[in-house]
């Protein structure tokens, strides 16, 4: 079964199971699946799918609006400030894998291999 089809049978598991789509399908993955990107919906992702989608962007966007409006003018030290926006990015990204590998487990939902 090709991507699109096991996507769209995992939308439709979900659905029937009355999960938000915006915890399966928030608006950085649906803008992935339009450049291209192939990730299924979150809790039948890879856990370090999750964590890369989800810790990078959120942890960057912080570090950048927190340098911009209170650490530059604090006098911190950029080194400081991008180590900040790691540990951020590495706790996002732990955090939302972690909370999708339990949706998929509270909703019994089958892995992504074996869709179809």
């Amino acid at each position: 079964m090709d991507f699109e089809k096991k996507k769209e049978r995992a939308i439709s598991i979900m659905k029937s199971k009355k999960m938000w789509s915006s915890n399966y399908a928030p608006p950085l993955l649906r803008l992935a699946w339009k450049i291209g990107i192939k990730i299924p919906p979150l809790p039948f992702a890879r856990f370090w799918q999750v964590a890369l989608l989800m810790g990078i962007p959120i942890g960057s966007v912080w570090g950048i609006v927190m340098w911009l409006f209170t650490w530059k003018e604090s006098g911190m030290d950029p080194a400081d400030a991008i180590a900040r926006s790691l540990l951020l990015d590495v706790w996002m990204g732990i955090s939302m894998a972690l909370f999708h590998w339990w949706r998929k487990v509270a909703n019994n939902l089958p892995d992504w291999d074996h869709l179809g």
